[in-house]
């Protein structure tokens, strides 16, 4: 039996736990692990194939949202498989061994749905790029396929000048988390540049947000940025060259959108074993991880059309097959 993607996709929708090549070629006569092995060595899907699928099945919005972040596959068992690498999760809260995957979402809040556009493996000792390289090379190719978009939204670790004038130059809106160590200054260039958290805020600017420059921005580039007290402990700051938001509250609301990207990274993990893969071969890694995203996307277009989540539409399958298997008959409790 020859492995298509086809049949690895149907995989990876279809198992509950297992999704290694030893798993599915137990399932299936005239299959073995090698077979398994070897396409995934031999293959080569790319994001620009992901593109091609999800093309037909996403609705644009004048007021779309592209959603920009990365997340870490946990490789913390791994010693030999390549492209894992240390580096910091935000999910372990630490540092752990995996691969880096950045990702980019389209959102239609009209519709209320959300779609997987593109992405890109992290792995600078292969090809050199950081992760911004990949986010400017992801929103450089969003014109040309006529995505409509309006308004941009990322994590503080994208917060850049260079991206800030992109965007600005694109005619595009963003919000952003800026760190507390950025420097900006609110008195009009009367004093030097100071960290965001020295700042000092009066209750109408706590409420309102207060005009101010990033450092390295244009001198003539004002952005607005909002304090939100997330917790006792916690203060977040919110960046935006929109000037519309009159209040702290509708900025947050706004910004809250870019927790949509953590939901496509939970299901992604949760759904499709897109971090089960043993293979040790960067090629293998890059095709699994490939395929796995695919499935997602099957899942999800499924699950849009059903009118359910995701992890009922995959629940189901299980549930059907209960459904087929507690009617035959059998000797085991005869």
């Amino acid at each position: 039996m020859k492995v298509t993607a086809q049949l690895y996709g149907q995989f990876l929708v279809s198992s509950q736990v297992n999704y290694t090549g030893t798993y599915l070629a137990d399932h299936l006569d005239g299959l073995t692990h090698d077979n398994v092995g070897y396409f995934l060595k031999t293959s080569h899907f790319t994001p620009r194939q992901l593109w091609q699928q999800v093309r037909p099945q996403v609705v644009f919005s004048p007021r779309g949202y592209v959603l920009f972040d990365d997340t870490v596959l946990d490789k913390h068992h791994s010693r030999h498989i390549e492209l894992v690498r240390r580096q910091y999760s935000g999910n372990a809260h630490g540092v752990i061994a995996g691969i880096g995957l950045v990702n980019c979402v389209y959102v239609n809040p009209e519709t209320d749905q959300f779609w997987l556009i593109d992405y890109r493996l992290f792995a600078p000792e292969t090809d050199g790029k950081t992760k911004l390289d990949h986010v400017a090379e992801m929103l450089a190719q969003l014109a040309p396929r006529g995505v409509a978009y309006r308004t941009v939204l990322m994590d503080s670790w994208y917060a850049t000048t260079a991206l800030f004038k992109w965007l600005l130059a694109e005619g595009k809106t963003f919000y952003c988390p800026l760190k507390s160590n950025r420097l900006v200054d609110d008195s009009g260039g009367r004093q030097p540049y100071q960290p965001v958290a020295l700042l000092t805020w009066s209750a109408a600017e706590v409420e309102r947000g207060k005009v101010l420059k990033v450092k390295g921005m244009p001198k003539d580039c004002k952005l607005k940025l909002f304090r939100v007290l997330v917790s006792t402990h916690r203060t977040d700051y919110l960046v935006t060259n929109e000037a519309e938001p009159r209040d702290t509250a509708a900025a947050e609301q706004e910004s809250s959108v870019r927790w949509t990207i953590e939901q496509f990274h939970r299901e992604l993990k949760q759904l499709t074993g897109v971090q089960a893969c043993q293979c040790r071969l960067a090629r293998s890694q890059r095709n699994h991880i490939a395929l796995a995203v695919r499935a997602w996307t099957r899942l999800k277009q499924a699950a849009y059309q059903a009118q359910k989540t995701v992890y009922q539409l995959k629940q189901a399958f299980l549930d059907e097959y209960m459904r087929h298997e507690l009617i035959k008959p059998t000797l085991l409790f005869a």
